[in-house]
């Protein structure tokens, strides 16, 4: 999604913390793996403002990342900052459904329910066999999707957010008929000389747990499990009572 400059600032500002704060689990995860002492390259989809990716390079690796969105990218180029320069980083402006890098990658990350923007499985299975291409044989995916329970509850509702740079609404509303989400996020950011006005529609579908399952094992995964932030390796018992699932998934 194409999202513009002011919400990709607000973004930066409000959002990238929850990248910001799954980074650590997610490379100690993959550093438990074998292949992390041969593979230190990540692949980022919907990498947004690059926080995740920040992490990881601060770490040593080398990353790439991809977003549909260019002021998103800007941002991401900006906080990565002295890596781009070196040629650590890269960020490239992509569709995750149809996408093709230079790999192979030991860990390929989607974090903060990206893939639920897309319209349905197919699209899910063209996303998954883009990154089964460019994995690692003994690489891993990690993913994140709200649930149905998710929209439910965090997804109903009004949200107020103003300070000194900015003053925006947010007005989300789940259709539980059509499983689909609506957020409108709309507001100001502060300029010099006063302020700028932006408005951004963001839709969200549902994605039942075994159909995510179901998808992966079609574009070539083999090894796969619904599991929580907080414990990656261990799959969850009932994945559909969470607000939010992480998947694992290693190719066939």
């Amino acid at each position: 999604m194409g999202y513009g400059a002011a919400f990709a600032e607000v973004y930066n500002r409000r959002w990238g913390a929850f990248s910001s704060a799954l980074a650590p689990r997610l490379r100690a995860f993959y550093e438990g793996l074998p292949v992390a002492s041969e593979n230190r390259a990540v692949l980022d989809l919907c990498c947004g403002t690059g926080q995740l990716a920040r992490h990881f390079l601060e770490a040593g690796y080398r990353v790439v990342g991809l977003d549909g969105s260019e002021p998103m990218l800007a941002w991401a180029m900006r906080n990565a900052g002295e890596y781009v320069q070196t040629g650590s980083a890269r960020f490239l402006q992509a569709d995750v459904r149809d996408f093709q890098v230079d790999g192979p990658f030991g860990l390929v990350t989607c974090l903060y329910d990206s893939l639920n923007h897309l319209d349905g499985p197919e699209d899910l299975q063209r996303c998954f066999r883009c990154v089964r291409r460019s994995l690692h044989p003994r690489g891993v995916f990690v993913f994140d999707l709200n649930t149905r329970l998710g929209f439910v509850q965090r997804w109903n509702g009004v949200q107020v957010v103003e300070d000194e740079e900015e003053f925006f609404v947010v007005r989300g509303v789940y259709d539980g008929e059509s499983e689909y989400a609506v957020m409108r996020v709309s507001g100001f950011v502060r300029r010099e000389g006063g302020w700028e006005r932006f408005a951004e529609t963001v839709r969200e579908r549902v994605f039942r747990v075994q159909e995510v399952l179901q998808a992966l094992e079609t574009a070539g995964f083999g090894r796969v499990w619904p599991s929580a932030a907080g414990d990656l390796a261990t799959p969850l018992a009932d994945p559909e009572a969470c607000d939010r699932v992480f998947f694992v998934a290693f190719p066939a």
